[in-house]
C-alpha cells in the first residue's frame, strides 16, 4: 500500500462470513441423518441435536466477546491511504481459506448420524447461528458507537481469517457510512429510485 496505508477488512462481515455455510451444511447433514435410524434411535439423536444446537450458539455466540469489546474500545480512526475491502471479497477469502474445514466438518457430521441422527448436523447449524448472532452484536455496538470496525487483512491472513485472534493487535474505525456492508456485516440496503 502507498504511503502506509493497509488494506482492511470489515470486522462484522469476516464473523458472519462463516455463519451461512456451516447453518446450510448443518441443515442438510441434519436432514440427511435423520433418514437414518442410527445406534440412538432418531428421538433422542434428535433430542440430543437440539441440545448441541442451543450450546454450540451460545459458547460461539458469547466466545470471544471481551477481546472484541477491548480491540473496539482502542481502535484508531483509519488513514487516508488504508484500503476498504469490499464485502463480497471479504466473505470470499473466507470461505477459500476454509473450504476444507467446512467439508470436513460436514462429513463428520454425516459420519456422526450413524451414532445419533441429526445430532452432528444440528451442532454445525448451531455454530452458525451462533456467528450470525455475534455479528449481529457487533452490528449493534457499531451502530451504538457511530463507527464501524476493521481488522488489517494482513492480520486475518496469519491466523485463519480470526478477527480477534492473536495476530490483531487494535482495530481500525470508519464512519458508518463506509464500505459496502452496513453495521453487523450485512449487505448494505440502496434505496429505491422512484
Amino acid at each position: 500500500m502507498a504511503r502506509g496505508g493497509h488494506g482492511l477488512a470489515r470486522v462484522a462481515v469476516v464473523v458472519r462470513a462463516g455463519a451461512a455455510p456451516l447453518w446450510w451444511c448443518g441443515v442438510v447433514a441434519a436432514g440427511v441423518g435423520a433418514l437414518t435410524p442410527g445406534l440412538t434411535g432418531r428421538r433422542i439423536g434428535v433430542t440430543a441435536g437440539a441440545a448441541l444446537f442451543l450450546v454450540a450458539a451460545a459458547v460461539t455466540g458469547l466466545r470471544g466477546r471481551r477481546r472484541f469489546t477491548g480491540l473496539g474500545g482502542g481502535a484508531a480512526r483509519a488513514g487516508k491511504h488504508d484500503v476498504l475491502q469490499d464485502r463480497a471479497v471479504s466473505v470470499r477469502t473466507w470461505r477459500r481459506g476454509h473450504r476444507w474445514w467446512l467439508l470436513l466438518a460436514f462429513l463428520a457430521a454425516l459420519g456422526g448420524s450413524l451414532a445419533a441422527p441429526a445430532a452432528g448436523g444440528m451442532l454445525l447449524a448451531g455454530c452458525g447461528a451462533g456467528l450470525r448472532w455475534k455479528a449481529a452484536w457487533l452490528g449493534r455496538r457499531e451502530r451504538e458507537n457511530d463507527a464501524l470496525l476493521w481488522v488489517r487483512v494482513d492480520w486475518l491472513d496469519r491466523r485463519g481469517g480470526r478477527p480477534a485472534g492473536k495476530a490483531v493487535k487494535a482495530y481500525r474505525s470508519t464512519g458508518v457510512a463506509a464500505g459496502d456492508a452496513a453495521p453487523g456485516g450485512a449487505r448494505r440496503r440502496t434505496a429505491a429510485l422512484v
